[in-house]
């Protein structure tokens, strides 16, 4: 008997962990998820390495050099205060990789808990967070996330802040959909019956069982934070000058866009990419870990 239950155990801890290497398979042998994870390496790697890989301060003018088109000198030309566009696209990165996983940190930690909440206990707990999250919904995420920087002010801290509370409805209906479906499970019945409290529940059997869906849904909203970054930054709601950040070098850029077009392309190609690439290594992290795809295999 033991040894059948010892055995029964390790065929599926063995099950487990080969679902695991099963993912982790798949995302390897999608070439554009690998390309998308190489160079979103390649943007952390450069941000980090920024002081190291660039020549110039990016914030000191040198209004000699201003709008002066690429060279060996300057790579990417130089801006209207002769600022090195290169270094500044580097040291912009810094932000952007700041914005996309704090600004999604945001969404979790107030989505997570309010649709476990909604979905574990109907009711009346569950219409107020329903209706809260149906309201913020029906707002498109770039106005919601104007609006409440409108309230607090442009600053890095609070285009972060507003980001992350423009993602956040999303994050309460997956984790409702997901909390309804698995609470009806047999064994969060048998934790019921034999009386473990709701938050045990919660924390130790709901919790585990609806990270792998907001796993996929973080790494999507990694290029979407990154881009209302960009887009409240160019309408000059989000991070301030002089710091280097690539929407506000887009709308500095855009007097000069006719006699000065590599101010304004590399900082567009740079946004392009970056959210290129990462909504590429979202969608092979979303196959690799799609549960209908583990259960066809």
């Amino acid at each position: 008997m033991n040894s059948t239950s010892d055995s029964s155990f390790l065929r599926g801890d063995i099950k487990v962990r080969s679902l695991w290497s099963d993912a982790f398979r798949r995302f390897g042998q999608n070439k554009g998820a690998m390309l998308g994870l190489a160079y979103t390496i390649f943007i952390v790697l450069a941000a980090v390495a920024a002081p190291l890989i660039t020549r110039y301060d990016p914030n000191i003018y040198d209004i000699a050099n201003a709008i002066k088109p690429p060279s060996a000198e300057h790579w990417f030309g130089t801006d209207h205060f002769g600022r090195d566009v290169y270094t500044r696209v580097v040291y912009g990165g810094r932000v952007s990789l700041q914005v996309g996983p704090i600004s999604t940190a945001i969404a979790l930690l107030l989505g997570v808990p309010l649709g476990l909440l909604a979905g574990y206990y109907p009711g009346r707990v569950d219409t107020v967070i329903a209706y809260i999250t149906d309201i913020m919904l029906a707002f498109p995420g770039m106005l919601l996330a104007l609006g409440v920087m409108v309230t607090l002010g442009p600053s890095l801290n609070n285009t972060m802040l507003a980001t992350g509370i423009s993602m956040f409805p999303r994050y309460v209906r997956v984790t409702r959909s997901s909390t309804l479906s698995i609470k009806e499970m047999a064994y969060v019945t048998a934790a019921r019956s034999v009386g473990a409290s709701g938050v045990h529940i919660v924390v130790r059997h709901l919790f585990p069982n609806v990270i792998l869906p907001l796993i996929v849904l973080g790494s999507l909203d990694f290029a979407r934070a990154i881009l209302f970054a960009s887009a409240l930054s160019y309408l000059g709601l989000g991070v301030q000058p002089p710091t280097a950040e690539w929407g506000s070098m887009l709308a500095q850029s855009r007097v000069h866009m006719h006699h000065a077009p590599w101010f304004a392309f590399f900082p567009g190609l740079a946004i392009s990419v970056a959210i290129f690439a990462l909504n590429m290594a979202g969608d092979g992290l979303r196959d690799a870990l799609d549960p209908q795809l583990v259960v066809k295999q």
